[in-house]
């Protein structure tokens, strides 16, 4: 089995290019999802007994994930068909880190790290990258606080982390943010603290800590918003298989409804309930989406969708599909810039502190290729038009994986090509964006690195 396998994929060419062409088709399997995966390499590493984890993502921040582990003595294995074999070393059996755990540009890492960090007996420090180190961690600094950790940070929350791990006392906590992140991170900490703590959310948020802590033989409870967890469990090794990753299936699917005479399948996509805002949202601006063969793996619902071109039409975003469709927003803005009509989503201001800030972003360069968009303080005004865009520009990513692979997409559907700049970060959830969108027929060609 081979341990060692680097941190990143080859990157081709930090600067891609999309150009219109032919209809999509064919069939693909996104990768393992990512906030899955993060999560099957945390709760593995706590149980006892050994876990097997197939089609994990192999993205940078999931293995970002894997290294952390493996500094704190989790032994954790790939052999050689990609499977990944963890040795849990239980709830208390983690061993203090010698070096500073670097997180890349996973803030899903960083904050449920923190979590798990906050009730161990050691010192560790978290570190990312530079747009890691600008996103707000004091949301997950202040229940873990309250929980008697003790962590220092840069000025308003900032990493790096520096933890003071130990015991910690239970938490009610009204959590002011519908935000998994900051839900799972108290969950992983209240794991190892003696009694029951719970979170109330405004809006329910994704529900995979508590589906996979179930799995693993925690006791969780849901009363609506309200999650309770149960201290000291016996967490039990699993086989788990990770579902594709909806954020990612997200992409192909956007492009093979905008592109004309487009028919594609994705294979084996999570359809887990609290994440399928954008298939609820292009279901009503008029998508063809047939959803096939149901299944579960691990307590987590999954299907095939096809998917054939169809002509949308421009909604108002509904406040309470927000939360279910947080990290689709950018391709999301795609679709909409090439409706018929006018989409107008407004209380998403949280877009403003993801991997960069995503209303700004699409908003420059959906309009630079010729797409009708008015930047407001919490979201964005869209006058589609579904005749096609310009293009014929060279628009810029913010090093955002999501932003660059939602304007390559958009490029597909321009009338002139698109240059998408500073794409090396698509490695950390989707390495194979580019191979699955050539293999249904886009054209995706790398610039100057």
């Amino acid at each position: 089995m081979n341990t060692n396998q680097p941190l990143s994929h080859p990157v081709e060419g930090d600067t891609l290019i999309a150009t219109p062409g032919g209809a999509l088709r064919g069939v693909v399997t996104p990768p393992g999802d990512k906030s899955i995966s993060h999560r099957a390499i945390m709760l593995a590493a706590l149980a006892e007994g050994a876990s097997r984890v197939e089609h994990l993502l192999e993205g940078e921040d999931v293995l970002r994930t894997v290294a952390a582990f493996r500094a704190m003595g989790v032994a954790i294995e790939r052999d050689t068909q990609g499977v990944y074999h963890i040795q849990g070393v239980g709830l208390d059996g983690l061993a203090e880190p010698e070096e500073v755990l670097e997180m890349g540009n996973s803030g899903t890492a960083m904050r449920l790290l923190a979590g798990v960090l906050a009730s161990q007996p050691f010192f560790s420090i978290l570190n990312g990258d530079a747009s890691l180190r600008q996103r707000p961690m004091g949301r997950v600094i202040t229940p873990l606080t309250q929980m008697g950790a003790r962590i220092l940070s840069r000025q308003q929350g900032r990493a790096p982390l520096v933890i003071q791990g130990g015991h910690l006392i239970p938490l009610e906590y009204q959590s002011p943010v519908a935000s998994a992140q900051v839900k799972s991170a108290i969950l992983l900490a209240a794991i190892n603290t003696a009694g029951g703590s719970a979170v109330q959310e405004p809006q329910l948020s994704r529900d995979h800590t508590e589906r996979m802590l179930t799995a693993f033989g925690a006791q969780v409870q849901r009363d609506g918003l309200r999650v309770w967890v149960e201290g000291w469990p016996t967490l039990v090794g699993q086989n788990l298989q990770v579902p594709g990753d909806i954020s990612s299936a997200a992409f192909p699917l956007v492009a093979a409804l905008l592109v004309p005479g487009s028919d594609i399948l994705l294979q084996g996509v999570g359809v887990n309930p609290t994440r399928t805002g954008l298939l609820e949202l292009l279901t009503a601006m008029g998508a063809s989406i047939e959803t096939t063969n149901p299944r579960q793996y691990g307590g987590e619902p999954v299907a095939d969708l096809r998917v054939r071109h169809a002509p949308l039409k421009g909604i108002c975003v509904p406040p309470e599909l927000i939360a279910k469709t947080i990290d689709e927003f950018p391709i999301f803005f795609v679709a909409a810039a090439l409706a018929e009509g006018e989409t107008v989503l407004t209380e998403a201001s949280e877009l403003r502190v993801k991997e960069s800030d995503r209303i700004h972003a699409m908003a420059v360069a959906l309009g630079a290729i010729g797409a009708q968009v008015t930047e407001q303080a919490d979201g964005l005004r869209i006058v589609g038009q579904p005749d096609g865009l310009a293009g014929a520009a060279t628009v810029d990513s913010c090093t955002d994986h999501r932003v660059a692979m939602s304007l390559l997409v958009a490029g597909l559907c321009c009338r002139s090509p698109v240059t998408v700049l500073r794409c090396a970060n698509i490695n950390t959830s989707f390495p194979a964006f580019r191979q699955q969108m050539t293999a249904l027929g886009a054209s995706l060609t790398g610039g100057a690195s």
